[in-house]
């Protein structure tokens, strides 16, 4: 009596590789969108190439990033608005490569799920492409990573990795004086960080999702997932403009810890909070937790999403200049003697 030969595949295990090979073919137009002077090889090779001499460098300097979206992904899967994630993925690395005076160049994702899920999993990427676009840099590679009984069904997470790339001696911050100018670019709301914060506040409210948004037309969840702001373009702009001594990007610590980040040392930020409004979901979420304005200055964006450190003569044409590109703009402050951020005004 023969023994009954048991075949078992890939497949019965919860890795479907013709599926993965499915969802490139259908991200491959997304990508191609993406392409840009330097690209040498895209998808579907062992690594990606890329031409610094045919992008236009001379004596380059890379820069590199690499993000996550951070708990806002439970928001989108939970509401199934996936879409915007793939941009604030791209804008989280990019929008910090470009602080250090780099133009982005190229990014690579990685999707990670229990299960692959074809539409959803189109759509982040078909999103990633889009954040790509509006940078300027190629989507050239990632990966799409299967695993099963590492996620629940329907979880998936995201990560991003952008190279970009500077003329030797042009990196900044650089040249940041007491008297500088502080010019602010709004935001799109929270962006990608203090969602663990966002969500415990939501819950505190008694509201879904689904729920009527308390500031703006929609739903709560949607107007939470307004994506992260690429400031690419117009900072890059600006900064070939000349005049332009730092940039900040405000992510996870608010104003009041990443200012600091790009200001020599025994140099501070001297901040008028009347400069601007707060935004709707900023006083909801504030008013929701009782927060104090302290607290919220180090959380949240509060509506400023990047902070130029400009020259002061040419602060009024850098200003100018941002607004014509599409940005909406503020003279928050100085740069002043001391370290640290002071406010003045009120945070309304």
């Amino acid at each position: 009596m023969s023994e009954k030969t048991i075949k078992i595949t890939y497949a019965d295990a919860g890795v479907d590789i013709d599926a993965g090979n499915a969802l490139v073919d259908r991200i491959k137009p997304a990508a191609k969108r993406t392409n840009r002077s330097g690209v040498m090889s895209g998808l579907g090779g062992f690594g990606a190439l890329f031409d610094l001499k045919d992008a236009g460098f001379t004596d380059p300097v890379l820069v590199a990033a690499t993000d996550g979206v951070g708990t806002k992904l439970r928001i989108a899967i939970d509401t199934g608005h996936v879409d915007g994630v793939g941009i604030d993925l791209v804008a989280m690395c990019v929008n910090d490569l470009v602080c250090q005076g780099a133009e982005p160049l190229f990014f690579l994702d990685y999707f990670a799920t229990g299960k692959l899920e074809m539409d959803v999993a189109a759509r982040v990427i078909e999103g990633i492409a889009e954040g790509c676009v509006r940078s300027g840099c190629a989507l050239i590679g990632g990966e799409t990573a299967e695993m099963p009984g590492m996620y629940p069904a329907g979880d998936f997470d995201l990560a991003g990795f952008a190279v970009g790339a500077m003329e030797r001696g042009t990196a900044l911050p650089e040249g940041v004086v007491e008297g500088d100018v502080l010019i602010g670019l709004a935001s799109h709301g929270v962006h990608s960080n203090g969602y663990s914060l966002v969500r415990k506040l939501v819950e505190m409210s008694g509201l879904g999702w689904d729920a009527e948004c308390p500031w703006a037309e929609g739903s709560l969840g949607a107007a939470l997932l307004a994506p992260t702001r690429l400031y690419v373009q117009p900072a890059l702009e600006a900064v070939r403009a000349g005049g332009v001594h730092a940039l900040a990007h405000i992510t996870g610590g608010g104003l009041t810890e990443n200012l600091p980040r790009v200001l020599p040392e025994g140099l501070g930020a001297e901040i008028n909070l009347d400069a601007w409004e707060l935004p709707g979901v900023f006083a909801w979420l504030g008013q929701t937790g009782g927060m104090d304005a302290g607290e919220m200055l180090k959380t949240f964006n509060c509506g400023i999403g990047m902070i130029l450190s400009v020259e002061a003569r040419r602060a009024d044409a850098l200003l100018a200049l941002l607004e014509a590109s599409g940005e909406t703009v503020c003279r928050m402050g100085h740069v002043g003697a001391g370290e640290g951020v002071r406010y003045t005004g009120t945070l309304r």
